[in-house]
């Protein structure tokens, strides 16, 4: 099943001012050096969006130097001067304003650009909105609002599930399989009933008396 390409920052996304790209995983050694989880595709392409800000748009760690390791990135920041401001930060999430990443090409879409499109069906039905898009080896969407359901849900973003993506007009179409959204009032099925041994028409043999 084909699925859209995505780019980076691949996390998911709430806000459409900043975009979340990365957290502060804590201290690397005794200098002060900041250890980091980037959310990017590309692990190492975080350093490309700095400095980082927080949600309000304020610089909160500028890089000056970097290196990859095994599970994230090390870098030192002004900001962070020693081991204990760096555990300090621990858990602090990175964001970048929208407008310092690339234009997305054909077929290429940002998840923050995807956040609060409207979901319709083919016979332009409304299904809901996109609340958020959670990534993985098959990303999802977080649909929430949709009439008759039970709460949000999650559509697999696939051409196939996904065929027209609508940016200008604020709106996905989507061909979406029956018993993929939980509406309200659905009775889940029951589990069959375990088989039953029948019953033996022989009577166990008795035992011999001497």
């Amino acid at each position: 099943m084909d699925s859209w390409v995505r780019l980076s920052p691949s996390a998911p996304i709430l806000a459409k001012s900043y975009v979340l790209v990365g957290a502060i995983a804590g201290a690397f050694g005794v200098r002060g050096e900041i250890r980091l989880r980037s959310f990017t595709a590309d692990p190492e392409a975080i350093v490309d969006y700095a400095p980082f800000c927080n949600e309000e748009g304020q610089i909160i760690l500028s890089v000056q130097s970097w290196r990859p390791i095994k599970d994230g990135i090390v870098l030192t920041a002004r900001e962070v001067p020693t081991r204990e401001a760096a555990m300090a930060m621990r858990n602090t999430k990175l964001f970048v304003p929208r407008d310092r990443l690339p234009e997305a090409e054909e077929d290429e879409f940002y998840h923050v650009d995807l956040i609060g499109l409207r979901l319709e069906a083919l016979d332009g039905a409304e299904l809901g909105r996109v609340r958020a898009v959670i990534p993985g080896p098959q990303d999802l969407l977080e649909i929430e609002a949709t009439p008759g359901a039970k709460g949000s849900w999650f559509l697999p973003f696939t051409k196939a599930l996904v065929p027209i993506v609508d940016l200008p007009g604020k709106k996905l179409i989507g061909e979406i399989p029956l018993g993929l959204i939980p509406m309200v009032g659905e009775i889940p099925e029951e589990a069959p009933p375990p088989p039953t041994q029948p019953k033996s028409s022989k009577k166990p043999p008795k035992g011999t008396t001497t």
